[in-house]
């Protein structure tokens, strides 16, 4: 069987934080505020793949409120996930996702974002798709206050393996 889920994350900019994107830190004024790294694109991804497995959201796993998760490498979400998606007999089969901000631009990291990804998600990096988008000057991601992440899992049952 075969199921999809999707995953919507957001935050806004911060001076003084690191900008953490897939795993990948991103050269930048300023970086996203969060209780983890604040790792848009790896926390809509990991609410994506427990989408598709029915598995509630993130916060319901990895709480904001919780001290282990304080500046934590949303990777290590994403790790948990797939041991949760496992125990639950399905694996990822790609996902795929797109970033939303004006600045700083994605183009030239992207690369090296799929690549992270598809090393956390155990994928072939053919099977991790990532997109930067802008939202053309409209409303607070147009401003610049912020990014915001819209992102797609494909999971399958696992038989008996």
């Amino acid at each position: 069987m075969i199921r999809s889920g999707i995953g919507f994350d957001s935050h806004r900019f911060e001076a003084g934080r690191t900008l953490v994107l897939g795993g990948v830190e991103i050269p930048a004024e300023r970086g996203l505020a969060g209780h983890s790294d604040a790792d848009a694109l790896s926390h809509a991804l990991v609410d994506a793949l427990l989408g598709a497995a029915a598995l509630g959201d993130i916060g319901a796993h990895f709480p904001d409120d919780d001290p282990r998760w304080k500046d934590a490498d949303s990777r290590l979400f994403l790790r948990e996930t797939l041991a949760l998606l496992a125990a639950a007999g399905y694996r990822p089969v790609n996902v795929d996702a797109t970033v939303i901000t004006e600045a700083p631009r994605l183009g030239e990291h992207v690369p090296a974002i799929r690549e992270s990804l598809a090393e956390t998600l155990r994928l072939p990096v053919d099977r991790v798709s990532v997109k930067a988008k802008s939202a053309e000057s409209m409303g607070s991601l147009g401003r610049g206050e912020g990014l915001a992440v819209l992102a797609l899992a494909t999971v399958e049952e696992v038989a008996g393996d």
